[in-house]
């Protein structure tokens, strides 16, 4: 059999027995389609072996494509030789011992706490409902450490009840409470009292636009990111440094690490470790600036 119709029939079974999701599918489907065009259309399935999968994976990495990048590929790999494995189709599993060049890590870009208020606490026109909505969103963004699909997931009735607190619905379908401070409380107040004039019965959605629907994160993003310019701040604004500059001021202040990874919604500790790493970064700097032995004469 081909390499290129067991792709296609692994495909067609995972789409049949709803082993995945349609957007885990369309994923697997997108990273073999690739090795279909690197190893061949034509290309035995029975004639790859681990030396195939290596120089596959070295091909990717030449052509620049993240670790992380290479990892899921090779996994998407791993599982469709796993499944020909089952059906007696090849002996062995050749992608199962390699394994993808180590992803460097990136630190997360973070605001300052001035750079932060100087964002959040611009004037604008309260009688524009667009910039009442934006500052609702950011404030709860940035109070709460929320991923932005979590604030534009929020329902009507997820914010009646206890103003203080929200209980979120993360990523796997875990929930966390998590606290709303006091300026994020004041701007979702007054947006949803504004929101009234934009419900027109389409969507239950906290944050609508002025068609009745969902606001889209790319609406939020260009948003942020034009606001973030109107006040002068040099680098460009995405929504997840506002939950990353709330988790690493956090971090500075408490150096609790247990509850910045409940705040934050993380199933590992260590996904929540990036950010000791950047708090390092703020005390070697305050370190190098005020320690009398720090510099050398």
């Amino acid at each position: 059999m081909t390499f290129d119709a067991f792709v296609t029939k692994y495909l067609n079974s995972m789409r049949q027995t709803q082993r995945r999701s349609e957007k885990t599918i369309e994923a697997y489907s997108r990273d073999l389609k690739q090795a279909v065009a690197f190893f061949g259309g034509y290309a035995d399935i029975q004639s790859l072996d681990t030396l195939s999968v290596i120089g596959w994976v070295r091909a990717l990495s030449v052509k620049n494509v993240a670790g992380r990048s290479i990892c899921r590929k090779l996994s998407a790999l791993r599982g469709l030789f796993e499944e020909a494995v089952k059906q007696r189709i090849i002996k062995i599993n050749p992608a199962v011992n390699v394994r993808a060049p180590k992803t460097i890590k990136h630190l997360p870009n973070t605001l300052s706490p001035d750079a932060v208020q100087r964002l959040l606490d611009v004037r604008f026109d309260f009688d524009s409902l667009e910039n009442t909505r934006d500052q609702a969103i950011f404030e709860l963004l940035y109070s709460s450490g929320l991923r932005l699909a979590e604030v534009l997931g929020l329902m009507v009735q997820d914010v009646l009840g206890n103003p203080e607190e929200l209980k979120i619905l993360g990523k796997g379908s875990k929930e966390r409470i998590v606290p709303v401070g006091k300026k994020a409380r004041e701007a979702l107040a007054i947006w949803l009292e504004k929101r009234k004039e934009w419900d027109i019965g389409i969507a239950d959605s906290v944050f609508l636009t002025k068609k009745g629907t969902c606001v889209s994160p790319r609406t939020v993003q260009r948003r942020l990111d034009i606001r973030a310019r109107a006040v002068g701040l040099d680098q460009h604004v995405h929504p997840h440094v506002l939950r990353h500059s709330a988790a690493t001021h956090l971090l500075e202040s408490s150096g609790d690490l247990r509850a910045i990874q409940e705040f934050l919604g993380h199933q590992s500790l260590s996904t929540t470790q990036i950010y000791t790493h950047l708090d390092f970064q703020h005390l070697a700097e305050v370190y190098d600036g005020a320690h009398p032995r720090a510099k050398s004469k």
